[in-house]
């Protein structure tokens, strides 16, 4: 507990994949929102700030560790289950029992949310008994890893039922786990808008059916092959490509000699309006851009995934009807063709992201936090 004139919330998180540190910036930006700045924040990368060599690398070496996918989600599967997961924090307490305590002592606070699933165990054995309420904010939609649960926790926020489902059946109550959607940031979150009127602004064309590709914030997945792939098609639409924070991407599809109307940028955050603008989205399958997609009510083609926590997100938006998932260029082609000449089959796409959007999961997160502090939220002028 903190001795602060205000109730102070402590965010852990990791880079470990951009999804954590987004999350925890949307539930933060949502407190701000609805309690005004009656609630202080802070956010902790508990793997940077506070592990030994070689651990506090870890967030750097994560885009690396992701381009041997198999080898990923082998670790995955192999770690995952309730009884297996009992068995890591068990081996491994006595290794890290001194951080999680340091980082417990460091961080005195009023609420702990937890945005990675790595945090939960290791941080409720350090707090003990007499510690503040304790909150898991789960950030993978479907295919949720057993460190995330923890029965300790006062309450587990989930994504999906689907999640929701599983927590169950690795022994959390029922009332423990609420279904609140994915938290994403808020700009995300606002009405569609009129797309010609983005596209002028954005200088588009206008008149041009439009695909947005992206490869998450460090451009992976087969992106270049599949935006060449595009642009020798033949179809008739205009490309835009994320290429994050991949500056070699970005230079090289720079320099390519372009068939179709294309635009290459790098990391943006224009994204939202990027959205709000296109008529189909082409991203691997991350679970932070297919929530952000739903709430722009734009269909989705997933091209890549991570083997584990991202198997289950594919299944989600196929089994939603909100996308497809086309892991080769001629797959994506054949999509694109479709939606194309077929406008009436991704309408009911349309209508199928709209249905599964909840742009209110960020509000309602920060408003459960909200009630566990015993606060009320600010009223609408």
């Amino acid at each position: 507990m903190t001795t602060n004139p205000k109730p102070h919330v402590l965010f852990l998180f990791s880079d470990t994949g951009g999804g954590h540190r987004s999350a925890a910036e949307a539930i933060i930006e949502a407190i701000e929102l609805e309690f005004g700045d009656a609630i202080s924040t802070e956010m902790v990368d508990f793997f940077k700030q506070h592990t030994p060599l070689p651990l506090n690398r870890l967030p750097q070496w994560y885009p690396y560790m992701v381009k041997a996918p198999s080898l990923w989600g082998a670790s995955f599967h192999i770690s995952d289950g309730r009884a297996r997961a009992r068995a890591i924090t068990a081996t491994l307490w006595p290794a890290v029992s001194r951080i999680a305590r340091s980082i417990v002592n460091a961080h005195p606070s009023d609420l702990i949310v937890s945005v990675h699933p790595l945090a939960n165990s290791f941080i409720l054995k350090a707090l003990g008994k007499n510690r503040p309420p304790f909150v898991t904010v789960v950030t993978d939609m479907v295919t949720t890893h057993a460190l995330w649960f923890d029965q300790r926790a006062d309450l587990i926020c989930v994504p999906t039922d689907i999640a929701r489902f599983r927590a169950i059946e690795y022994g959390m109550e029922p009332e423990q786990v609420i279904t609140v959607g994915q938290p994403i940031a808020a700009r995300y979150c606002v009405p569609v808008g009129d797309k010609t009127e983005l596209r002028q602004k954005l200088g588009w064309p206008l008149d041009k059916f439009t695909a947005v590709l992206v490869g998450g914030g460090e451009g992976m997945g087969p992106l270049a092959q599949t935006a060449r792939a595009i642009n020798e098609s033949g179809l008739d639409l205009s490309l835009v490509v994320v290429a994050g924070r991949n500056e070699r991407l970005k230079h090289s599809l720079e320099n390519y000699s372009w068939h179709i109307p294309a635009k290459n940028y790098g990391f943006t955050r224009e994204l939202p309006d990027f959205m709000r603008a296109a008529d189909v989205l082409i991203t691997k399958a991350g679970p932070g851009t297919i929530a952000e997609s739903l709430n722009a009510h734009l269909p989705i083609i997933l091209y890549a995934k991570l083997p584990g926590q991202e198997d289950g997100n594919v299944t989600y938006v196929r089994e939603t009807g909100t996308g497809v998932w086309a892991p080769t260029p001629q797959r994506v082609i054949a999509t694109l063709r479709t939606w194309i000449e077929k406008p009436e089959t991704r309408e009911k796409v349309v209508a199928a992201c709209k249905k599964a959007a909840r742009p209110d999961s960020s509000r309602t997160i920060a408003r459960l936090i909200g009630e566990k502090l015993g606060l009320q939220v600010l009223q609408d002028e």
